[in-house]
C-alpha cells in the first residue's frame, strides 16, 4: 500500500536498516503482508478496577478484528483507569482528575512511538473518556472514539447514586443496617458506566455530538450485542479516515463544540462536561471559553427527563432511540450545526438522516415547546466570590436563586463530618474549599457530601460550594469550579462561618456580603493551610495545571 495511507509506519517498518523493528513486530503476530498495511493503535482502557471498564477487552476485540476486516493491521494496546465511584469521599479521590491527563500523555505516547497511523480508542468511565478524545486531538491522526456502554438497572432502578444517597438515609435513621446492605448489594449487577446522565453518559453523548463516534455509540448498553457490533463498525470504518485523511482536528471545529455543548445541555449533563469540553479544546487547539457555555445556554432548552435530577434512567432512554432522535429534533430546530464533518465521513446532517424520530407515546424526552427548563441548567456565574467563574448546577427545582450562612469547611472529610453530626441546617450554604486543581491536589468531587445532604431530607434547603467538581450523580443548589481556587488566595479562601452569601442563576451572579475594606483586611492575614506534596505524581500535577476555568489542563497551548 501506498506510503501515503502510512505515514507513520513506514518511517517504523520500510527499508533494510528497519529490519529489528520487523523482527519485533513478527513476535508479536505480524506477517510479511502486514508491513505494507496501514497500522492501527487500538487504546483499550479494559481494567478490573472498576464495572465501567471491565468488558472492554472484548470490544477491543471486535474493534481489532473490524480493523483487520478493513485493510489494516491492528494492535491493541492498554491504559489505566480510576473510578471515581470506588475512590469518592476518600484521598484517593484526587488522583480521578490527574488520571486524565496520565491516560492521555500514556496514548499520546504509544501511538507516536509505534508510528501508528490511525487510532481507536474505547473508554468507558468519566475520566478516561475525555482523556482518550484529549490524546486523539493531540495527535491528529485518522481516530475513532467508541464508549463502553452504559450499565443494566439495579433492583428497583437503583444504581451508584442510590447507595450514595442510601448512606445520607442511614445517617437519619431513615433506613436500617439491612435496608442499606441490600441496596449496596444490588444496584451495581455488572459491567458499564453509571446509569444516569452522570458524567460518563454526558462525555459519551458529548464525544458523538462532537461527531468523533459513530452515531448512537453513546447509547447502547455495555453488555449488548450492539455495543459489540458498535466496535466491530468503528474497527471498519477507520480505514475509510485513513483513506480520506479524515483527522481530529478537521472534525473538532468551533462548531462542532457548540454542538457538543448544546446536547449536553439538553440532556441535562454533568457539570463535567465544562471542565472536560474545555480540556478537549485546549488540545485541539480550539478557542473555547466559559462564555461560549453561557451564550449556547440562553437559547437551549433542558430536554430529557434524566437521572440525577430527573426521573429516567439511561437505559431507558436507549430504549427509544438514544441521543440520534434528539440530534435530529435539535438539527430541525437549528439548535445544533449539521454541516459538521464526523468520523462516518459524512456530515451530522447525512448521519441523521437515516434514523426516526421518538416513538410519540414516550415521556423521556420532551418537545422543544414544552421543555423541562427554558433554558441551561449549567450555569456560569461570576462576582466578588468567583472572579475568573464558577459553574453551576441548578435545574430549576431547587430554585433559581439563594441566600443563606456559610458553614465552611477546609477539606470533604470536615465536611462530610459535619454533615453526618448535623452541623448543617436548612438556610446553610456548605462550603468546602481547599480542592481545586492545585489544593487537593486533584479537584476531587463531592458526591459523598452532596448525597448525604440529599440523604437527610436537605437537597433544595442548602446551597453547596466548592473549588472542587461534583460528580454527574449530584443534584441539588451546587456550585462548583470557583476561581481562583483557595490554594491561590482565591476569595474562597477568606469566607468565615456566618458570611451572607447569595447565589442568583438568572443574573449569573455569586458574591457574599463583605466589603472591599474586609476582604483586603482578611487577604492580608491570609496564610495557606494546605501542606506541600511529598513528591510523586500529585506533586508534578499541582505545579503544572491550570485553573478549572481554563479546563485544569497540564499542557501549554
Amino acid at each position: 500500500m501506498s506510503k501515503d495511507k502510512r505515514k507513520f509506519s513506514s518511517e517504523i517498518v520500510d527499508g533494510v536498516e528497519q529490519a529489528p523493528s520487523r523482527a519485533m513486530l513478527r513476535a508479536v503476530g505480524f506477517e510479511t503482508q502486514d508491513f505494507e498495511k496501514p497500522q492501527v493503535g487500538i487504546a483499550s482502557t479494559w481494567s478490573m478496577v472498576t464495572p465501567c471498564n471491565m468488558h472492554i477487552d472484548k470490544l477491543a476485540e471486535s474493534a481489532s478484528a473490524g480493523a483487520d476486516a478493513a485493510g489494516t493491521k491492528s494492535v491493541i494496546f492498554n491504559t489505566i483507569t480510576v473510578s471515581d465511584g470506588i475512590s469518592m469521599g476518600t484521598k484517593g479521590m484526587r488522583y480521578s482528575l490527574v488520571s486524565r491527563e496520565v491516560i492521555a500523555d500514556s496514548i499520546e505516547t504509544v501511538v507516536g512511538g509505534q508510528g501508528f497511523d490511525g487510532l481507536i480508542t474505547i473508554g468507558g468511565c468519566d475520566k478516561n473518556m475525555p482523556a482518550c478524545v484529549m490524546a486523539m486531538a493531540r495527535l491528529n491522526r485518522p481516530s475513532i472514539f467508541v464508549y463502553g456502554g452504559s450499565i443494566k438497572p439495579g433492583a428497583n432502578r437503583t444504581d451508584v447514586v442510590s447507595v450514595f444517597e442510601a448512606v445520607g438515609e442511614h445517617s437519619q435513621g431513615s433506613i436500617s443496617d439491612i435496608e442499606l446492605l441490600d441496596i449496596e448489594s444490588s444496584a451495581i449487577p455488572g459491567p458499564g458506566s453509571c446509569g444516569g446522565m452522570y458524567t460518563a453518559n454526558t462525555m459519551a453523548s458529548a464525544i458523538e455530538a462532537l461527531g468523533l463516534s459513530l452515531p448512537n455509540s453513546s447509547a447502547q448498553e455495555a453488555v449488548s450485542s450492539s455495543k459489540l457490533e458498535d466496535s466491530l463498525k468503528a474497527g471498519e470504518a477507520i480505514m475509510n479516515l485513513i483513506s480520506k485523511d479524515i483527522k481530529p482536528r478537521d472534525i473538532m471545529t468551533k462548531q462542532a463544540f457548540e454542538n457538543a455543548i448544546a446536547v449536553v445541555i439538553a440532556l441535562g449533563g454533568s457539570t463535567n462536561a465544562v471542565l472536560h469540553l474545555l480540556a478537549i479544546a485546549h488540545e485541539a487547539k480550539v478557542d473555547l471559553t466559559l462564555d461560549d457555555f453561557e451564550r449556547i445556554g440562553k437559547q437551549t432548552p433542558v430536554l430529557a427527563d434524566l437521572r440525577p435530577s430527573g426521573n429516567f434512567l439511561m437505559s431507558e432512554l436507549i430504549e427509544i432511540g438514544g441521543i440520534v432522535p434528539l440530534m435530529k429534533v435539535m438539527l430541525d430546530e437549528g439548535l445544533i450545526d449539521g454541516d459538521q464533518m464526523t468520523v462516518t465521513g459524512e456530515t451530522i446532517a447525512q448521519n441523521l438522516e437515516s434514523y426516526d424520530y421518538y416513538p410519540k407515546d414516550q415521556d423521556i424526552v420532551k418537545e422543544t415547546k414544552t421543555p423541562i427548563k427554558a433554558d441551561s441548567h449549567l450555569r456560569v456565574l461570576y462576582g466578588n466570590l468567583a472572579p475568573q467563574g464558577a459553574v453551576a448546577k441548578i435545574s430549576g427545582k431547587e430554585g433559581l436563586s439563594f441566600q443563606g450562612k456559610a458553614k465552611v469547611y477546609d477539606s470533604e472529610e470536615s465536611a462530610m463530618e459535619g454533615i453526618l453530626s448535623n452541623q448543617i441546617s436548612e438556610g446553610d450554604v456548605l462550603v468546602i474549599r481547599y480542592e481545586g486543581p492545585r489544593g487537593a491536589p486533584g479537584m476531587r468531587e463531592m458526591l459523598s457530601p452532596t448525597s448525604a445532604i440529599m440523604g437527610k431530607g436537605l437537597g433544595d434547603k442548602v446551597a453547596f460550594l466548592t473549588d472542587g467538581r461534583f460528580s454527574g450523580g449530584t443534584h441539588g443548589f451546587v456550585v462548583g469550579h470557583i476561581t481562583p481556587e483557595a490554594f491561590d488566595g482565591g476569595p474562597i479562601s477568606l469566607i468565615k462561618d456566618g458570611d451572607v452569601i447569595s447565589i442568583d442563576a438568572e443574573t449569573n451572579q455569586i458574591n457574599f456580603d463583605l466589603s472591599e475594606e474586609e476582604l483586603k483586611k482578611r487577604k492580608e492575614s491570609w496564610v495557606c493551610p494546605v501542606k506541600e506534596e511529598e513528591g510523586g505524581v500529585l506533586d508534578k500535577y499541582r505545579s503544572l495545571v491550570t485553573s478549572a476555568s481554563l479546563g485544569a489542563v497540564t499542557t501549554k497551548k
